[in-house]
């Protein structure tokens, strides 16, 4: 797994150390209301989240979500990385901030870059996205690293309707 730099942030894989980071990050409100509860309730727990989660992606896929700091202070920010997920065809780009760094500009800067590294190193020409109907947060920041609402698809493992965004591409495909 490659490092990625962009103008402010760094993103690179998580390390066990990252553990204390991932156990704030999982346990905001947003982050569960939002993506959900992942289980990780105390270290160990979130440990487990990232050797189950982000290190099995980076084996099996050979992407995933990356931590995100910022390059003056080296402070982790949030996450962000591509996804393989079970029912979609393409890689969707996913991507979750401390609450306290909303409105920086962090997701749709990290989320562009994470995007660009995958198409170029990775060859993945198609990312797509998905977000919970209700986060209007996440819906502007995949709006604005330019992806367009398709619809709304089911998903497994997701309680609920999913808002799927897809590249300018895609869209010959919406119905008329």
């Amino acid at each position: 797994m490659h490092h990625i730099a962009t103008a402010r942030l760094q993103l690179r894989p998580l390390h066990a150390s990252d553990a204390p980071f991932m156990l704030k990050l999982l346990n905001e409100p947003a982050f569960i209301a939002n993506i959900g509860d992942k289980n990780a309730h105390d270290l160990l727990g979130a440990l487990r989240y990232i050797e189950e989660g982000p290190q099995a992606s980076y084996r099996k896929h050979g992407h995933g979500l990356l931590l995100v700091e910022r390059l003056d202070d080296g402070a982790p920010v949030g996450i962000c990385g591509l996804v393989k997920r079970d029912g979609l065809a393409y890689p969707d780009i996913g991507y979750a901030f401390l609450e306290q760094y909303w409105g920086c500009g962090y997701a749709s800067e990290a989320a562009l870059a994470a995007i660009e590294h995958g198409r170029e190193q990775q060859g993945h020409a198609v990312v797509v996205g998905i977000t919970a109907p209700h986060n209007q947060a996440s819906i502007r920041v995949l709006e604005k690293i330019g992806l367009f609402y398709q619809g709304r698809i089911e998903l497994p493992g997701i309680d609920g309707d999913s808002c799927y965004f897809v590249p300018p591409a895609l869209l010959k495909d919406q119905p008329a």
